[in-house]
């Protein structure tokens, strides 16, 4: 085995279903970024922009580098957030997950979403051993576009066919 061969550790970890997903989403009224960019470049700036415009949540914003993110206040932790928000929706690095499972148990959170490409069974284990749901590896914008139909306005060609006939807008 080369130098450059790397070991993936074994995904033992069964997230929610897909009808689980949609319900958590249901349930939630409050979403919490920690992780949150203002700059556009990054996922968090985009998954964020999506949220406010797009999806009947409060979101909260925590970074601590930052004080608005997209005109909104920046807080610098989830103890720091004015409510105990319903998802924490992370953007961190792996060695930084564990932490911020903990920090989410402490503030109450009812689930822990870790974005796309994030794994982390450590951080999974003391989010769900404190009672908390878990969704890891996969995108909050996404998955809330894809349960309400939104998949082609958050830029995502959905490949579907239809035989209905298109309403074009402004006309009756």
């Amino acid at each position: 085995m080369s130098d450059q061969t790397q070991i993936q550790p074994q995904r033992t970890w069964q997230g929610p279903s897909a009808p689980e997903r949609l319900a958590i989403l249901r349930r939630a009224r409050s979403i919490a970024i920690v992780g949150a960019s203002a700059n556009p470049a990054r996922a968090s700036y985009f998954v964020a922009t999506y949220l406010l415009s797009s999806a009947p949540y409060d979101v909260y914003f925590v970074n601590p580098r930052a004080d608005t993110i997209l005109g909104q206040p920046a807080y610098a932790s989830l103890a720091d957030l004015p409510v105990a928000p319903d998802v924490v929706d992370v953007f961190r690095k792996d060695a930084d997950l564990p932490g911020v499972a903990q920090e989410a148990v402490d503030a109450g959170a009812k689930t822990l979403w870790l974005q796309l490409g994030s794994w982390n069974e450590e951080a999974a284990a003391i989010a769900e051993n404190a009672g908390l749901d878990v969704v890891m590896d996969r995108c909050v914008k996404i998955e809330h576009a894809r349960f309400h139909g939104g998949l082609h306005l958050a830029g995502f060609n959905t490949g579907e066919i239809t035989s209905k006939k298109q309403r074009l807008s402004g006309r009756g």
